[in-house]
Protein backbone atom coordinates (compact mmCIF):
# COMPACT_ATOMS: atom_id res chain seq x y z
CA UNK A 1 0.00 0.00 0.00
CA UNK A 2 2.86 2.30 0.74
CA UNK A 3 3.97 2.47 -2.82
CA UNK A 4 0.74 3.23 -4.09
CA UNK A 5 0.30 6.07 -1.52
CA UNK A 6 3.66 7.94 -2.82
CA UNK A 7 2.92 7.76 -6.40
CA UNK A 8 -0.40 9.19 -5.63
CA UNK A 9 1.02 11.98 -3.57
CA UNK A 10 3.53 12.63 -6.15
CA UNK A 11 1.28 13.03 -8.99
CA UNK A 12 -0.49 15.73 -6.23
CA UNK A 13 2.07 17.66 -5.20
CA UNK A 14 3.16 17.91 -8.96
CA UNK A 15 -0.17 20.12 -9.36
CA UNK A 16 0.13 23.67 -8.00
CA UNK A 17 -3.28 23.46 -6.48
CA UNK A 18 -3.14 26.62 -4.98
CA UNK A 19 -6.19 27.45 -3.39
CA UNK A 20 -8.99 27.51 -4.44
CA UNK A 21 -7.56 25.48 -8.01
CA UNK A 22 -7.59 21.85 -7.94
CA UNK A 23 -5.67 21.59 -11.32
CA UNK A 24 -7.03 18.04 -11.73
CA UNK A 25 -6.25 16.79 -8.47
CA UNK A 26 -9.92 15.35 -7.97
CA UNK A 27 -10.36 14.07 -11.49
CA UNK A 28 -7.55 11.89 -10.82
CA UNK A 29 -8.86 10.26 -7.49
CA UNK A 30 -12.50 9.92 -8.67
CA UNK A 31 -11.06 8.01 -11.50
CA UNK A 32 -9.12 6.24 -9.20
CA UNK A 33 -12.65 5.00 -6.96
CA UNK A 34 -14.66 4.72 -9.50
CA UNK A 35 -12.73 2.02 -10.94
CA UNK A 36 -13.16 -0.14 -8.02
CA UNK A 37 -16.96 0.55 -7.81
CA UNK A 38 -17.53 4.42 -6.17
CA UNK A 39 -20.43 6.34 -7.09
CA UNK A 40 -18.83 9.75 -7.92
CA UNK A 41 -20.39 12.68 -7.35
CA UNK A 42 -19.25 16.47 -8.29
CA UNK A 43 -20.87 19.31 -6.07
CA UNK A 44 -19.45 22.71 -7.78
CA UNK A 45 -19.86 25.71 -5.68
CA UNK A 46 -18.42 29.08 -7.10
CA UNK A 47 -14.92 28.43 -7.96
CA UNK A 48 -14.95 25.62 -5.60
CA UNK A 49 -14.86 22.44 -6.50
CA UNK A 50 -15.94 19.10 -4.61
CA UNK A 51 -16.01 15.89 -4.79
CA UNK A 52 -18.38 13.51 -2.89
CA UNK A 53 -17.46 9.77 -3.73
CA UNK A 54 -19.57 6.63 -1.86
CA UNK A 55 -19.46 3.27 -1.69
CA UNK A 56 -22.16 0.74 -0.47
CA UNK A 57 -25.45 2.40 1.30
CA UNK A 58 -27.02 2.08 4.52
CA UNK A 59 -25.37 3.25 8.31
CA UNK A 60 -23.00 3.34 9.73
CA UNK A 61 -21.48 6.36 7.00
CA UNK A 62 -17.69 6.31 7.42
CA UNK A 63 -16.30 9.63 5.65
CA UNK A 64 -12.70 10.51 4.69
CA UNK A 65 -12.40 13.97 4.54
CA UNK A 66 -9.41 16.04 2.74
CA UNK A 67 -8.40 19.03 0.92
CA UNK A 68 -6.35 19.25 -2.54
CA UNK A 69 -6.07 23.04 -2.39
CA UNK A 70 -2.36 24.33 -0.94
CA UNK A 71 -1.37 27.48 0.46
CA UNK A 72 0.98 29.72 -2.04
CA UNK A 73 4.86 28.18 -2.11
CA UNK A 74 6.35 32.36 -0.72
CA UNK A 75 10.03 32.91 -2.55
CA UNK A 76 10.25 29.72 -4.63
CA UNK A 77 14.09 30.11 -4.63
CA UNK A 78 14.34 29.85 -0.83
CA UNK A 79 13.39 26.27 -1.67
CA UNK A 80 15.94 23.65 -1.78
CA UNK A 81 13.35 21.36 -4.02
CA UNK A 82 11.41 22.96 -6.39
CA UNK A 83 7.59 23.29 -4.69
CA UNK A 84 6.18 21.59 -7.32
CA UNK A 85 8.28 18.26 -8.30
CA UNK A 86 7.84 15.95 -5.41
CA UNK A 87 11.39 15.58 -4.77
CA UNK A 88 12.15 12.16 -2.84
CA UNK A 89 15.43 12.21 -0.57
CA UNK A 90 16.57 10.44 1.66
CA UNK A 91 13.23 8.94 2.64
CA UNK A 92 11.38 12.07 2.81
CA UNK A 93 9.11 13.69 0.42
CA UNK A 94 9.06 17.25 -0.85
CA UNK A 95 6.97 19.68 -1.82
CA UNK A 96 3.86 21.95 -1.17
CA UNK A 97 0.99 20.18 0.34
CA UNK A 98 3.21 16.88 1.23
CA UNK A 99 2.17 16.98 4.54
CA UNK A 100 -1.07 19.35 4.23
CA UNK A 101 -2.37 17.70 3.02
CA UNK A 102 -2.00 15.86 -0.35
CA UNK A 103 0.11 13.15 1.12
CA UNK A 104 -2.39 12.04 3.79
CA UNK A 105 -5.23 13.13 1.15
CA UNK A 106 -3.41 10.01 -0.94
CA UNK A 107 -3.42 7.92 2.00
CA UNK A 108 -6.83 8.18 2.42
CA UNK A 109 -8.06 7.16 -1.24
CA UNK A 110 -5.62 4.48 -1.41
CA UNK A 111 -6.97 2.96 1.97
CA UNK A 112 -9.98 3.19 1.00
CA UNK A 113 -9.33 1.84 -2.72
CA UNK A 114 -8.23 -1.77 -0.47
CA UNK A 115 -10.74 -1.48 1.72
CA UNK A 116 -13.38 -1.82 -0.87
CA UNK A 117 -11.43 -3.96 -3.02
CA UNK A 118 -10.93 -6.44 -0.10
CA UNK A 119 -14.69 -6.07 1.57
CA UNK A 120 -16.99 -5.61 -1.58
CA UNK A 121 -19.95 -6.40 0.80
CA UNK A 122 -18.86 -4.30 3.55
CA UNK A 123 -21.70 -2.95 5.93
CA UNK A 124 -22.92 0.80 5.69
CA UNK A 125 -21.21 3.33 3.30
CA UNK A 126 -17.85 4.69 3.01
CA UNK A 127 -17.26 7.95 1.33
CA UNK A 128 -14.68 10.50 0.14
CA UNK A 129 -15.48 14.21 0.72
CA UNK A 130 -12.78 16.29 -0.75
CA UNK A 131 -13.11 19.83 -1.35
CA UNK A 132 -10.57 22.61 -3.20
CA UNK A 133 -11.03 25.74 -0.98
CA UNK A 134 -9.67 24.33 2.83
CA UNK A 135 -6.66 27.06 3.00
CA UNK A 136 -8.74 30.14 1.56
CA UNK A 137 -12.13 30.97 2.44
CA UNK A 138 -13.83 27.69 2.99
CA UNK A 139 -17.36 29.12 1.98
CA UNK A 140 -17.85 27.15 -0.90
CA UNK A 141 -16.01 23.72 0.13
CA UNK A 142 -16.79 21.12 2.89
CA UNK A 143 -20.19 23.52 4.29
CA UNK A 144 -21.86 23.52 0.81
CA UNK A 145 -21.17 19.69 0.81
CA UNK A 146 -23.04 19.56 4.13
CA UNK A 147 -25.48 21.64 3.79
CA UNK A 148 -26.20 19.73 0.45
CA UNK A 149 -26.25 16.21 2.02
CA UNK A 150 -28.17 17.64 5.06
CA UNK A 151 -31.07 18.85 2.91
CA UNK A 152 -31.41 15.44 1.21
CA UNK A 153 -31.27 13.82 4.47
CA UNK A 154 -27.98 11.84 3.89
CA UNK A 155 -26.20 11.40 7.10
CA UNK A 156 -22.40 10.93 8.20
CA UNK A 157 -22.18 9.16 11.43
CA UNK A 158 -17.82 9.34 11.69
CA UNK A 159 -15.48 10.99 10.00
CA UNK A 160 -11.39 11.09 9.39
CA UNK A 161 -9.79 14.15 8.37
CA UNK A 162 -6.45 13.63 7.00
CA UNK A 163 -4.81 17.27 8.82
CA UNK A 164 -1.39 16.51 9.85
CA UNK A 165 -1.94 15.80 13.21
CA UNK A 166 0.72 14.29 15.01
CA UNK A 167 3.40 16.37 17.04
CA UNK A 168 6.70 14.65 17.21
CA UNK A 169 6.40 11.42 16.06
CA UNK A 170 3.77 9.85 14.06
CA UNK A 171 0.98 8.95 16.10
CA UNK A 172 1.67 11.06 19.14
CA UNK A 173 -1.91 12.64 18.65
CA UNK A 174 -4.86 12.56 17.65
CA UNK A 175 -7.62 15.68 17.15
CA UNK A 176 -10.43 14.33 18.63
CA UNK A 177 -12.22 18.28 18.78
CA UNK A 178 -11.44 21.68 18.04
CA UNK A 179 -12.27 25.04 19.48
CA UNK A 180 -14.52 27.71 18.46
CA UNK A 181 -13.22 30.57 16.56
CA UNK A 182 -15.02 34.04 16.22
CA UNK A 183 -13.91 37.65 15.31
CA UNK A 184 -14.98 40.57 16.51
CA UNK A 185 -14.32 44.34 14.10
CA UNK A 186 -14.80 46.91 17.03
CA UNK A 187 -15.08 50.58 16.07
CA UNK A 188 -14.94 52.99 18.85
CA UNK A 189 -16.23 56.34 18.49
CA UNK A 190 -14.77 59.50 19.88
CA UNK A 191 -14.61 63.13 18.49
CA UNK A 192 -11.47 64.15 16.40
CA UNK A 193 -9.52 67.16 17.61
CA UNK A 194 -6.10 69.63 18.37
CA UNK A 195 -4.36 67.56 21.08
CA UNK A 196 -3.55 70.94 22.81
CA UNK A 197 -7.58 71.47 23.02
CA UNK A 198 -8.66 68.06 24.40
CA UNK A 199 -11.50 69.24 25.86
CA UNK A 200 -12.87 69.90 22.62
CA UNK A 201 -12.61 66.43 21.56
CA UNK A 202 -12.99 62.84 22.98
CA UNK A 203 -9.97 60.48 22.67
CA UNK A 204 -11.62 57.03 21.95
CA UNK A 205 -8.17 55.60 22.87
CA UNK A 206 -8.23 57.09 26.34
CA UNK A 207 -11.90 56.60 26.73
CA UNK A 208 -11.95 52.91 25.75
CA UNK A 209 -8.43 51.74 28.07
CA UNK A 210 -11.12 50.07 30.99
CA UNK A 211 -13.55 48.29 28.63
CA UNK A 212 -9.75 47.31 26.93
CA UNK A 213 -8.23 45.91 30.43
CA UNK A 214 -11.43 44.36 31.35
CA UNK A 215 -12.09 42.48 28.04
CA UNK A 216 -8.57 41.00 28.07
CA UNK A 217 -8.06 39.93 31.78
CA UNK A 218 -11.64 38.67 31.65
CA UNK A 219 -11.99 34.92 32.58
CA UNK A 220 -14.51 33.11 30.46
CA UNK A 221 -14.21 29.66 31.53
CA UNK A 222 -11.85 27.36 33.04
CA UNK A 223 -11.68 24.69 30.16
CA UNK A 224 -12.74 21.20 30.78
CA UNK A 225 -11.51 17.70 30.67
CA UNK A 226 -10.84 18.05 26.87
CA UNK A 227 -10.28 21.97 26.22
CA UNK A 228 -8.39 24.61 27.57
CA UNK A 229 -9.81 27.43 28.95
CA UNK A 230 -11.40 30.06 26.44
CA UNK A 231 -8.24 32.83 25.05
CA UNK A 232 -9.00 36.54 23.44
CA UNK A 233 -6.33 38.15 21.78
CA UNK A 234 -6.12 41.24 20.56
CA UNK A 235 -5.06 40.79 16.67
CA UNK A 236 -4.94 44.44 14.73
CA UNK A 237 -5.56 48.35 16.71
CA UNK A 238 -5.44 51.26 14.98
CA UNK A 239 -6.20 54.86 15.82
CA UNK A 240 -5.25 58.65 14.38
CA UNK A 241 -4.10 60.40 11.56
CA UNK A 242 -0.49 59.77 11.97
CA UNK A 243 0.12 63.26 13.16
CA UNK A 244 0.85 64.29 16.24
CA UNK A 245 -1.31 66.69 16.91
CA UNK A 246 -4.89 65.10 16.47
CA UNK A 247 -6.55 63.46 18.69
CA UNK A 248 -8.28 60.50 16.95
CA UNK A 249 -11.74 60.60 15.81
CA UNK A 250 -11.88 56.61 16.13
CA UNK A 251 -10.63 53.39 17.34
CA UNK A 252 -10.51 50.13 15.92
CA UNK A 253 -9.60 46.88 17.36
CA UNK A 254 -10.03 43.44 16.48
CA UNK A 255 -9.72 40.53 18.46
CA UNK A 256 -10.27 36.78 18.04
CA UNK A 257 -11.71 34.36 20.51
CA UNK A 258 -10.96 30.63 20.41
CA UNK A 259 -12.75 29.23 22.93
CA UNK A 260 -14.51 25.84 24.23
CA UNK A 261 -17.16 24.28 25.03
CA UNK A 262 -17.77 25.92 27.93
CA UNK A 263 -19.15 28.76 26.38
CA UNK A 264 -21.09 29.85 23.00
CA UNK A 265 -20.82 32.38 20.19
CA UNK A 266 -24.12 34.05 22.01
CA UNK A 267 -22.64 34.14 25.52
CA UNK A 268 -19.42 35.67 24.20
CA UNK A 269 -21.40 38.10 21.59
CA UNK A 270 -23.59 39.43 25.04
CA UNK A 271 -21.08 39.60 27.02
CA UNK A 272 -19.35 41.97 25.13
CA UNK A 273 -22.09 44.03 24.58
CA UNK A 274 -22.06 44.16 28.08
CA UNK A 275 -18.76 45.55 28.50
CA UNK A 276 -19.35 48.00 25.95
CA UNK A 277 -22.69 49.45 27.64
CA UNK A 278 -20.74 49.36 31.20
CA UNK A 279 -17.86 51.60 30.10
CA UNK A 280 -20.59 54.00 28.06
CA UNK A 281 -18.44 53.55 24.51
CA UNK A 282 -20.29 54.66 21.30
CA UNK A 283 -19.54 52.23 18.91
CA UNK A 284 -20.06 49.73 16.08
CA UNK A 285 -18.76 46.30 16.37
CA UNK A 286 -19.62 43.04 13.66
CA UNK A 287 -18.91 39.62 14.41
CA UNK A 288 -17.49 36.77 12.39
CA UNK A 289 -17.90 33.26 13.09
CA UNK A 290 -15.33 31.02 11.66
CA UNK A 291 -16.51 27.42 13.66
CA UNK A 292 -18.28 26.47 16.51
CA UNK A 293 -16.30 23.91 18.54
CA UNK A 294 -16.75 20.17 17.92
CA UNK A 295 -16.06 17.27 20.14
CA UNK A 296 -15.84 13.54 19.86
CA UNK A 297 -15.19 12.83 23.37
CA UNK A 298 -14.30 9.04 23.75
CA UNK A 299 -16.89 7.90 21.08
CA UNK A 300 -16.52 4.76 18.96
CA UNK A 301 -14.55 6.53 16.09
CA UNK A 302 -12.04 8.19 18.83
CA UNK A 303 -11.63 4.54 20.71
CA UNK A 304 -11.02 2.69 16.75
CA UNK A 305 -8.68 5.36 15.73
CA UNK A 306 -6.58 4.99 19.01
CA UNK A 307 -6.87 1.41 18.72
CA UNK A 308 -5.36 1.21 14.68
CA UNK A 309 -2.98 4.01 15.51
CA UNK A 310 -1.85 1.60 18.55
CA UNK A 311 -1.51 -1.15 16.21
CA UNK A 312 0.49 0.42 13.55
CA UNK A 313 2.64 2.43 15.66
CA UNK A 314 3.22 1.44 19.07
CA UNK A 315 2.42 4.57 20.54
CA UNK A 316 -0.54 5.09 22.13
CA UNK A 317 -2.22 9.08 21.20
CA UNK A 318 -3.05 11.61 23.43
CA UNK A 319 -6.33 13.47 22.45
CA UNK A 320 -6.13 16.44 21.75
CA UNK A 321 -8.34 19.74 20.84
CA UNK A 322 -5.55 22.29 20.42
CA UNK A 323 -4.82 24.25 17.16
CA UNK A 324 -6.77 25.97 14.37
CA UNK A 325 -9.87 24.81 12.65
CA UNK A 326 -10.49 22.54 10.23
CA UNK A 327 -12.88 21.46 7.66
CA UNK A 328 -14.15 19.15 10.63
CA UNK A 329 -15.96 21.93 12.60
CA UNK A 330 -18.61 21.74 8.76
CA UNK A 331 -19.05 17.77 9.31
CA UNK A 332 -19.57 17.88 13.15
CA UNK A 333 -23.02 20.05 12.69
CA UNK A 334 -23.92 16.67 11.28
CA UNK A 335 -24.08 15.10 14.37
CA UNK A 336 -20.82 13.22 13.41
CA UNK A 337 -18.07 11.93 15.31
CA UNK A 338 -14.69 13.84 14.12
CA UNK A 339 -11.02 13.00 14.34
CA UNK A 340 -8.00 14.10 12.95
CA UNK A 341 -5.28 11.99 12.07
CA UNK A 342 -1.88 12.78 9.91
CA UNK A 343 1.36 12.94 9.25
CA UNK A 344 3.92 15.62 11.31
CA UNK A 345 2.89 18.98 10.95
CA UNK A 346 6.57 20.11 11.90
CA UNK A 347 6.51 21.88 8.18
CA UNK A 348 3.05 22.73 6.89
CA UNK A 349 3.04 25.79 5.62
CA UNK A 350 6.76 26.57 5.38
CA UNK A 351 9.29 26.44 3.24
CA UNK A 352 10.57 22.86 2.03
CA UNK A 353 7.54 21.50 3.51
CA UNK A 354 8.35 17.68 3.54
CA UNK A 355 6.52 14.21 5.10
CA UNK A 356 8.33 10.90 5.82
CA UNK A 357 7.41 8.95 2.97
CA UNK A 358 7.00 5.99 5.93
CA UNK A 359 5.02 7.96 8.08
CA UNK A 360 2.53 8.11 5.26
CA UNK A 361 2.35 4.28 4.44
CA UNK A 362 2.08 3.88 8.29
CA UNK A 363 -1.20 6.41 7.81
CA UNK A 364 -2.56 4.71 5.26
CA UNK A 365 -2.93 1.39 7.39
CA UNK A 366 -4.15 3.11 10.14
CA UNK A 367 -7.07 4.86 8.16
CA UNK A 368 -7.88 1.10 6.73
CA UNK A 369 -7.83 -0.30 9.82
CA UNK A 370 -10.30 2.34 10.94
CA UNK A 371 -12.59 1.60 8.12
CA UNK A 372 -12.07 -2.12 9.32
CA UNK A 373 -13.50 -1.85 12.85
CA UNK A 374 -16.59 0.43 11.52
CA UNK A 375 -17.90 -1.24 8.56
CA UNK A 376 -16.47 -4.78 9.14
CA UNK A 377 -19.39 -7.21 11.69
Amino acid sequence: MKQQIISLAQNLIRRPSTSPKDEGCQQVIAERLQAVGFNIEWLPFGDTLNLWATHGEGEPCLVFAGHTDVVPVGDENAWTYPPFEAHIVGNILYGRGAADMKGSLAALVVAAENFVKNNPNHAGKIALLITSDEEASAKDGTVKVVETLMARNEPIHYAVVGEPSSGKVLGDIIKNGRRGSITAELYIEGVQGHVAYPHLAENPVHTSLGFLTELTTYQWDNGNEFFPPTSLQIANIKAGTGSNNVIPGELYVQFNLRYCTEVTDEIIKTKVAEMLQKYGLKHRISWNLSGKPFLAGNGKLVQAAQQAVANVTQITPRLDTSGGTSDGRFIALMGAEVVEFGPLNATIHKVNECVNVDDLGKCGEVYYQIAEKLLIK
